[in-house]
């Protein structure tokens, strides 16, 4: 259904903010086309834009990120030019766009893998400039991951729950800035945990897990990182991976947090009682059948069949 709509009157810069941001709900998604004053084969090319706010309802922005395919496509995707996701006015707004478009036509990212491979050689580099050999510890230093800084409210949070005043908390990381804040700290119980974990968008929990073992009272710290499959952003699944090693080490170290059991979750469902006593203290079996492999056929084997890439030929030897 269409919401609004604006006829152009200067060109696509000068209308934009003035027409785009009046349009923003901060409690409800919405898909945004926006034309360009550039043309290609088809015709004048176009923005989508995905508008979903944090604060809008869980439902609605499942229901906007199933769908967003479809409506590009019914739209035409030949048009759209530039396709954006937002959550603030900052990612869509002019200058929102303008570091997309500088993002689109810059080099590809590198793969987390290269990433720590470029690092490794600068920092080999530096130690051949003063002839000094590399040591194991010293690449190791070069893998350890991003290190985002917490923001103050964080860190009282965090301390609150080393003193156990606090039993849970969650924290986001606020790729614009660049540090993880804090996303709230209400108290909850095992059974609130499936409500507490988004499912649009990753997530840091520590939970001050209370509960008996063989007689004994215990009150464990679990770490949770919940990554929702494939609904984020690349970047933002890289970040979030990137991070999560440093946030842990700060966390044990600074703030004298034993974490008992460290969790990846897809969905906040799989956050019942008896997954999370099972993961705390899991079953010790005295003995693990091995894995039988089985007898080959006897005899003389068939033959190979070599399966090449695409455009390539087959051959059996």
């Amino acid at each position: 259904m269409l919401g609004a709509y604006r006829e152009p009157r200067h060109n696509c810069d000068q209308d934009y903010d003035h027409f785009l941001l009046p349009l923003l709900d901060d409690q409800e998604p919405c898909y945004i086309l926006y034309r360009l004053d550039s043309q290609n084969a088809l015709g004048y090319e176009w923005i989508f834009i995905s508008w979903s706010p944090d604060q809008s309802p869980v439902k609605q922005k499942m229901l906007y990120a199933a769908t967003r395919a479809t409506v590009k496509k019914e739209f035409g995707g030949g048009h759209v030019r530039y396709e954006m996701f937002g959550t603030t006015e900052e990612d869509i707004c002019l200058e929102g766009f303008q570091r997309h478009v500088s993002s689109c036509s810059g080099p590809a990212p590198l793969t987390l893998a290269e990433q720590e491979l470029q690092r490794i050689k600068i920092t080999e580099g530096r130690v051949k400039q003063v002839n000094t050999d590399i040591s194991v510890e010293s690449k190791h230093q070069t893998l350890q991951g991003l290190a985002f800084p917490l923001q103050e409210s964080a860190r009282r949070s965090l301390q609150l729950l080393a003193q156990k005043r606090i039993n849970y908390l969650q924290l986001r990381l606020d790729v614009e800035k660049e540090t993880i804040e804090l996303v709230h700290s209400n108290p909850t119980e095992t059974r609130d945990l499936p409500r507490r974990v988004p499912k649009d968008t990753p997530r840091y929990h520590f939970f001050l897990y209370k509960h008996s073992h063989e007689g004994d009272y215990l009150e464990s710290v679990v770490f949770i990182y919940s990554m929702p499959g494939y609904s984020c952003s690349i970047k933002e699944r890289m970040l979030y991976s990137s991070c999560k090693s440093r946030l842990l080490e700060e966390v044990e170290r600074d703030y004298h947090l034993e974490i008992a059991k460290k969790l990846e979750i897809e969905d906040g469902d799989e956050l019942t009682e008896e997954f999370l006593y099972e993961e705390v203290h899991p079953k010790q079996y005295a003995h693990k059948q091995a894995f039988a492999k089985p007898r080959g056929p006897a005899g003389k084997r068939g033959h190979k069949r070599l399966i090449k890439g695409t455009g390539e030929s087959i051959h059996d030897s």
